[in-house]
């Protein structure tokens, strides 16, 4: 039973409603979704330097998703359920479509390559990055206002 629990917080609706019967008892759990996050799709390498740059004025956040892997949905499902700051621009890179631009970043940046993994970038360098199960809105929000 808690099995429903579990796949519905990693369905992708803006309200989730599951209900079942336990111990003869109907019961209802109504899940809402954060804010949907309104991601800025990383296509050309050209767009690093729009976000250093963009970095100076507000923090830039970028998730390198891989779409062949389950973890990575799972970590992009998990900030997808959270409101993100507004104080914060989040770039989405899709590993498999633009690898080039996933190696630029490892150079621009000086991060080792991981997916998922989350990188903050402020005043044109990399202050922060966590990769699978440490991903969490929650310390993204703590280090976008440190």
């Amino acid at each position: 039973m808690y099995l429903a629990l579990q796949v519905a917080r990693e369905v992708a609706l803006l309200i989730t409603r599951v209900i079942f019967i336990r111990d003869n008892f109907l019961v209802e759990f109504t899940f809402k979704r954060g804010d949907i996050m309104n991601w800025i799709e990383l296509k050309s390498e050209d767009q690093l330097n729009v976000i250093k740059e963009q970095s100076k004025l507000k923090p830039q956040v970028i998730f390198k998703h891989s779409t062949r892997c389950s973890i990575s949905a799972m970590a992009k499902g998990r900030l997808e359920r959270s409101a993100a700051p507004d104080n914060a621009d989040f770039y989405f890179l899709d590993l498999i479509a633009h690898r080039g631009i996933s190696n630029k970043i490892s150079s621009e940046f000086s991060v080792f390559h991981e997916s998922p993994q989350i990188l903050l970038i402020k005043n044109g360098e990399c202050i922060y990055d966590e990769s699978h199960g440490s991903i969490s809105m929650d310390e993204i929000k703590e280090q976008v206002s440190a």
